[in-house]
């Protein structure tokens, strides 16, 4: 680990503490605006309901990267369940570390941070999706990350939305 990484500290989100709350919305607006996300900032109403929100879902974890005071990192996920497995699973939801601090291990470490979160909590799998061309596809194939195929004559599982 490098010097730069070290002083980056990965800790789970209390999200009843104001200091992670302005950190979640600061990250994931951050996030927003990236062109991997929807290059344009939350809306009002969603940086406002986005806390609160996360605090109701039962299954919400989130893992915060900060360097010193300031948040640079962040992991959004929910627990699931896999049938076939009769067991739970961990669906990283978003994944994202300030530009500036990105090629520094940070998003390794948090993906490292998920999965051990994932293994303590009994979990069988750590699903996630990722846009075709985004940089991060490469950290995840080095971590093992691929999409999955269960029957080679039914192909690669994908990652299908309906937005309503």
């Amino acid at each position: 680990m490098s010097e730069r990484e070290s002083k980056v500290e990965i800790v789970e989100a209390d999200l009843a503490l104001a200091e992670h709350q302005r950190a979640v919305v600061e990250l994931l607006d951050a996030y927003s605006q990236d062109v991997m996300g929807n290059r344009r900032p939350l809306a009002d109403d969603v940086r406002e309901r986005l806390v609160p929100a996360l605090r109701e879902q039962g299954q919400a974890t989130v893992l915060l990267a900060y360097d010193g005071v300031r948040p640079v990192g962040i992991a959004v996920c929910f627990g699931g369940f896999s049938t076939f497995a009769a067991r739970p699973l961990l669906n990283l939801h978003d994944l994202a570390v300030m530009a500036e601090y990105r090629g520094r291990g940070i998003g390794k470490r948090l993906l490292e941070a998920v999965e051990q979160h994932a293994r303590a909590t009994g979990c069988c799998k750590v699903t996630l999706e990722v846009l075709e061309g985004n940089p991060a596809r490469r950290l995840y194939d080095s971590l093992g990350y691929s999409a999955q195929t269960y029957d080679n004559d039914a192909g690669p599982a994908l990652f299908l939305a309906k937005p309503l």
